[in-house]
């Protein structure tokens, strides 16, 4: 069962085309890892599913990713779009992932209270609950934006960049979940760092203004240049690295 389906879906930021005729799926189980380089597309895909921006063509939603008016879709934005600034503490940025079901002005139960302290806990920061955000690491934060994505118990899970700002121990541990979370929700996630996620994903989606889905978790720098997807490979012993090369293509404005 498709989920979300895109067909011939386009992205124009001042007269930039920053997405052009995207065909793709998103099935029930998916998880699939997006690349591709700076300004090629990658977060404005993403808001494009999510309906923050406007496209030409076609995104469908399937039925089973609403319950009543919520969207089932959980959203982890990069740490960058999140104001840290705001008067709010990190289990108020947790419980704000269930606006969709209660509304924005209304009052968390005791049992939401106690899900997102529960959330907080699993991920380590549990004693940061009532620490304003603007006096937590990005690190505690990125934790955070991952308890908020995922407390509405999402069908899909949409993360931009999880791993950054998280050290070794806490990025295997985010891994691990998400490899779990995969067995009862779709997951869709941007990243650069290839060489890691190729061990998590199952298939790629290598985005440079147009999309390309591999069907598996492997590719080679041939298949790269054949997507268009300018990424270079390399490798040191058992540690994988990823360059990004720049290209004609590319472009230095924000439209990520």
């Amino acid at each position: 069962m498709n989920l979300v389906t895109l067909h011939d879906a386009g992205v124009v930021y001042d007269g930039y085309e920053a997405l052009q005729h995207v065909d793709l799926e998103i099935g029930d189980r998916d998880f699939l890892g997006v690349i591709g380089p700076n300004g090629g597309g990658k977060t404005t895909l993403v808001k494009a599913i999510l309906g923050t921006v406007p496209y030409t063509g076609r995104i469908e939603l399937t039925p089973e990713l609403f319950r009543g008016k919520e969207r089932l879709i959980g959203y982890m934005p990069q740490i960058s779009d999140f104001d840290r600034k705001f008067p709010i503490s990190v289990l108020e940025v947790v419980l704000s992932g269930l606006q969709g079901r209660r509304g924005f002005l209304a009052r968390y139960t005791k049992t939401d209270r106690h899900r997102a302290q529960e959330l907080l806990d699993m991920t380590g920061i549990g004693a940061a609950a009532r620490n304003p955000i603007g006096e937590v690491s990005g690190g505690q934060m990125q934790r955070a934006l991952l308890c908020r994505a995922v407390i509405s118990e999402p069908r899909l899970l949409i993360l931009d960049e999880p791993a950054n700002f998280v050290d070794n121990k806490f990025e295997n541990e985010l891994y691990r979940t998400l490899r779990e979370l995969n067995d009862r929700m779709a997951i869709m996630m941007i990243s650069h760092d290839i060489g890691t996620i190729t061990s998590v994903v199952k298939e790629i989606v290598c985005v440079n203004r147009r999309v390309h889905r591999h069907r598996s978790n492997v590719l080679t720098e041939e298949q790269l240049r054949n997507y268009d997807c300018p990424i270079q490979l390399v490798s040191h012993g058992h540690i994988p690295h990823t360059v990004l090369e720049h290209h004609p293509g590319d472009c230095c404005c924000d439209h990520d």
